[in-house]
């Protein structure tokens, strides 16, 4: 089914079971990766589902194929961005799970995943929000799967580089629980939006993400709220895999760090005492300088290209810190 227009509520799929699960998927100009995302849900998913899309004013021809390809999906082929946020929440107007589970286009569900995870939070309903193990294209571990909210430790070890010299060690790298493998199920403070299982009535208890936030941070922020003012406890488990490529949708890397920045300063301000918001805005802030600094000195001894194109990234976030200092 497509449909153009926003709508409060689709009516309930006249075939098969009703949804346990609905699959929110928001696209941008990734139709191929899109398309294989679409298929693996389809291939490795066997409980009651459904799959809403909405497509973000793609220009590579992306709604056109998914509605050919799935014509029994959801698709709202949209004349404008709504970004991720908006567009989950426009998604999620439209579902009728028990569960709703975010999952971006370039991502790729491996052996039965989305299965184990409803099945996963069956057996922890206090978790409220559950999340599985992300792997790279190559099969590697990637851990941005889940992350510990921000402090203003972690902004000094951010900004100091102790992050990136200790990288695995959960002291100088605690919001990225480093040196944890993610094989084992844990209590984390935030589910990554790539691949976040939350129920239904929980979001809507919550109003779903603040529609403030475009891209980057949204995820945060709803888990945070969760744990504050619902006593959520989001919980991963390795049992639930996919692949997830990373930044398909945003192919520029300082544009993509930009908003990044803009997400995370937001998050300061929303989630820190506030007595603490200045010293962690300041900490933040300057990580872009000190990468800058870092990156284009270890370029000019080593020579090294990739350094220097990292040189110029960076210089290029930190002429633009008034646009992301401002936050959402």
């Amino acid at each position: 089914m497509q449909d153009a227009s926003p709508s409060p509520a689709d009516p309930k799929p006249e075939t098969g079971a009703t949804p346990v699960v609905s699959v929110l998927v928001i696209s941008y100009n990734t139709r191929e990766m899109t398309l294989e995302c679409l298929r693996s849900v389809r291939d490795q998913t066997t409980i009651p589902h459904e799959v809403i899309v909405v497509d973000n004013n793609s220009q590579d021809g992306s709604a056109e194929a998914m509605a050919a390809e799935f014509p029994e999906m959801v698709l709202d082929a949209r004349s404008d961005n709504l970004g991720f946020a908006g567009g989950n929440n426009e998604a999620a107007r439209r579902a009728h799970g028990k569960y709703l589970l975010l999952l971006n286009p370039d991502t790729v569900v491996l052996d039965n995943a989305i299965d184990k995870l409803v099945a996963f939070a069956e057996a922890n309903p206090e978790a409220g929000i559950w999340g599985g193990r992300t792997l790279f294209g190559d099969m590697s571990l990637n851990p941005s799967s889940c992350w510990q909210r921000m402090t203003v430790w972690n902004c000094f070890c951010r900004m100091s580089g102790l992050t990136a010299i200790f990288p695995n060690s959960a002291f100088f790298n605690a919001e990225g629980y480093g040196g944890w493998p993610r094989d084992t199920e844990r209590e984390v403070d935030i589910v990554q939006g790539c691949y976040l299982l939350i129920t239904k009535e929980m979001w809507d208890t919550l109003g779903g993400f603040d529609p403030a936030f475009f891209m980057y941070g949204e995820e945060a922020d709803l888990c945070l709220r969760a744990r504050n003012t619902l006593g959520a406890r989001p919980r991963v488990t390795p049992n639930s895999t996919i692949i997830h490529y990373g930044g398909a949708s945003e192919t520029v890397r300082s544009d993509r760090m930009v908003k990044l920045m803009t997400g995370k300063i937001a998050l300061i301000d929303r989630h820190f005492p506030k007595w603490q918001r200045p010293v962690g805005r300041f900490f933040y802030g300057m990580f872009p300088l000190t990468r800058l600094i870092a990156t284009r000195t270890l370029g000019t001894l080593t020579g090294k290209a990739s350094l220097k194109e990292s040189a110029d990234v960076w210089a290029d976030v930190w002429a633009r810190r008034k646009v992301w200092r401002a936050g959402y």
